[in-house]
């Protein structure tokens, strides 16, 4: 007689969307791995990475930028974790942007629709 099976109770967090890591790679090929919770500040990456059809995204849990540089993909990731931390409004901080990328930044925040 075979082994009783063991009943899997999924856990919410299974069936979330927002589970694991995700990797984003830069012009240069530098690749931040950022929880997926946290990509999905961001509309864009959120289609990307949720969108049924196979997309290589959804599939591969990576997203290449050849048009966006390390710095900015850097500091894009920070305002990801920066977002989620204070998005309840509970309390507040100011996203520090350095002026000498403002231009790239906004260009940036706007494709990723962030």
């Amino acid at each position: 007689m075979p082994p009783p099976r063991e009943h899997h109770q999924p856990h919410e967090e299974d069936d979330d969307d927002t589970a694991g890591v995700v990797k984003l790679i830069s012009t240069e090929g530098f690749e931040f791995v950022v929880d997926k919770k946290a990509a999905m500040v961001s509309n864009t990456l959120r289609n990307m990475l949720t969108s049924p059809g196979g997309f290589s995204e959804t599939r591969q849990g990576e997203v290449r930028f050849p048009e966006i540089p390390s710095h900015i993909l850097e500091k894009i990731c920070q305002y990801f974790y920066w977002s989620l931390h204070y998005s309840s409004g509970k309390e507040t901080a100011e996203f520090q942007i350095e002026p000498e990328i403002t231009l790239e930044l906004m260009m940036a925040a706007n494709y990723l629709d962030t």
